[in-house]
C-alpha cells in the first residue's frame, strides 16, 4: 500500500536517548526518558546538560533513584545511536507539584568539568617537554590516583613548541587550571574532552589537542541568512580591548629580609596605536611566576586575544545532517542579507561552541552556534 502523502513528506524526527554509566567504570545502570532537555559544548569552558525525568509511578522513581547519583553518574546523551554528549552528573533535584506529580531534574558538565575537582597530588616538574605531553602528563597525574581514573583516553600527537613547567602541591591548584595555564601561553593551544562511539561502536573520551587551536574539517560550512540560519547577534565589545597589556607575576626575591615587589611586564601593540587606535591598558595576574620571560610570553598572548574589539557572534539554525557536535572547531561562512547587510556580506568564522535545543512537542530542534572571529 503506497504512503500518505504526510507519511511519505514529513521529516523524521530524530531520537534522543540518555543512558546513565557508573563514573568509573561506564557500565550502563539505566536508560531513562528526558523532557525539556538542553545541552551544550564549547572550546575553552566546560559545556552542560539540563534535563528533567517525569516520574508517573513508584517503578520509575526507583530507578532514577539508583541511576541519578551526583559525583559517580556519567550521562551519554545520543541521537540516532551517535554520541553527541557526555558528562558527569553533578546535581539533582527531586520536587513535586500542587497535584502530587513528581519529577526529577539534573544537571551535569562535561567530562573536563571533572578535572575542576581534582588536584595536584605532588609536585610536578618537566623540562623541554612538548606542551602537548605536558598536558596530557598532567590528565594521567589526575587518572594514576587511587579512584581518579575515569577513562579519559591520552593521544600521542606534538604540537612541536617545547615548554618547562613546575607546579607545587602546596599550592593545591586544580589540573583543570594547570592545564588552562600551559595553554595560555604565548603560541599555546587548546583542548577539550571529545566524546563519540569509536570505530568498535563503544562509547569514547578522548582529550582533544590542537596547536594553535582545535580545528575542523579543511572544507568551510556555508549558512546563509534569509535561509538555514533562524536568527543572528553580532555584538561587539571594546570594553575589553587593549592594546598595551601589563602583567604581574611573583616577586623573585627568595630573601625575606629584604623589601619585595612584584615582577610586572608590559607589552603593547605598536602598529594598532601607530594606526590610530587610543591607547587601551589592561593587567592580569599571574601567582607564582617569578621568570619574566614566561610572564612576558603570557602578556603577549593575551594582548593577542585582546587587541580588538571582542565579536562573538551568534547564530541560531536548523538542524540538518550538517548540523552536529562534531562541528566545533570548524569553519563556518555566513553569508548575510537583510536591512543591516543591505549589500550581501560574507564572513568567516570558527565554530567555538554549540548549545542544542532537542524537538518538543510543537517546537522544532535547533542548534545555537557561537563563532569566533578569523
Amino acid at each position: 500500500m503506497p504512503s500518505s502523502p504526510r507519511t511519505a513528506y514529513a521529516p523524521l524526527t530524530p531520537v534522543y536517548r540518555a543512558v546513565f554509566c557508573d563514573l568509573r567504570t561506564d557500565q550502563v545502570i539505566d536508560v531513562l526518558p528526558l523532557t525539556d532537555t538542553k545541552f551544550d559544548d564549547y572550546i575553552g569552558k566546560a559545556g552542560s546538560l539540563s534535563a528533567t525525568v517525569p516520574l508517573p509511578d513508584a517503578a520509575l522513581a526507583a530507578r532514577a533513584r539508583t541511576a541519578l547519583v551526583p559525583g559517580r553518574t556519567a550521562v551519554w546523551l545520543e541521537r540516532d545511536g551517535d554520541i553527541w554528549w557526555g558528562g558527569v552528573l553533578w546535581t539533582r533535584t527531586p520536587s513535586s507539584d500542587e497535584r502530587g506529580r513528581v519529577q526529577v531534574e539534573f544537571q551535569a558538565g562535561t567530562f573536563d568539568s571533572y578535572l575542576d575537582h581534582r588536584i595536584l597530588a605532588h609536585d610536578f616538574t618537566a623540562t623541554a617537554t612538548d606542551q602537548f605531553d605536558l598536558a596530557r602528563m598532567l590528565v594521567a597525574h589526575a587518572q594514576e590516583q587511587p579512584g581518579g581514573d575515569i577513562g579519559i583516553q591520552l593521544g600521542s600527537e606534538v604540537s612541536g613548541i617545547a615548554r618547562d613547567a613546575s607546579f607545587a602541591v602546596s599550592g593545591l591548584t586544580r589540573i583543570r587550571e594547570l592545564l588552562d595555564q600551559i595553554a595560555q601561553f604565548d603560541s599555546g593551544f587548546e583542548w577539550r574532552v571529545r566524546c563519540y562511539r569509536d570505530a568498535e561502536g563503544r562509547r569514547a573520551k578522548r582529550l582533544q589537542l590542537g596547536h594553535p587551536v582545535i580545528s575542523g574539517s579543511a572544507e568551510d560550512l556555508v549558512l546563509d541568512h534569509p535561509g538555514q540560519v533562524l536568527t543572528y547577534s553580532l555584538p561587539a565589545d571594546s570594553t575589553v580591548q587593549a592594546d598595551v597589556w601589563v602583567a604581574r607575576g611573583d616577586s623573585p626575591n627568595a630573601d625575606q629580609a629584604e623589601e619585595s615587589q612584584p615582577l610586572t611586564v608590559s607589552v603593547e601593540s605598536p602598529e594598532d596605536l601607530a594606526a590610530g587606535w587610543p591607547r587601551l591598558e589592561s593587567t592580569s595576574d599571574h601567582s607564582g611566576v617569578t621568570d619574566p620571560a614566561v610572564l612576558r610570553s603570557l602578556a603577549q598572548a593575551q594582548l593577542a586575544r585582546q587587541r580588538m574589539p571582542e565579536v562573538i557572534p551568534e547564530i541560531t539554525v536548523r538542524l540538518d545532517g550538517r548540523i552536529s557536535p562534531a562541528l566545533l572547531g570548524a569553519n563556518v561562512r555566513l553569508r548575510l542579507r537583510d536591512l543591516w547587510h543591505q549589500e550581501p556580506e560574507e564572513e568567516r568564522f570558527r565554530v567555538v561552541g554549540i548549545a542544542i535545543e532537542p524537538p518538543q512537542r510543537a517546537k522544532a530542534e535547533t542548534a545555537t552556534l557561537y563563532l569566533e572571529g578569523m
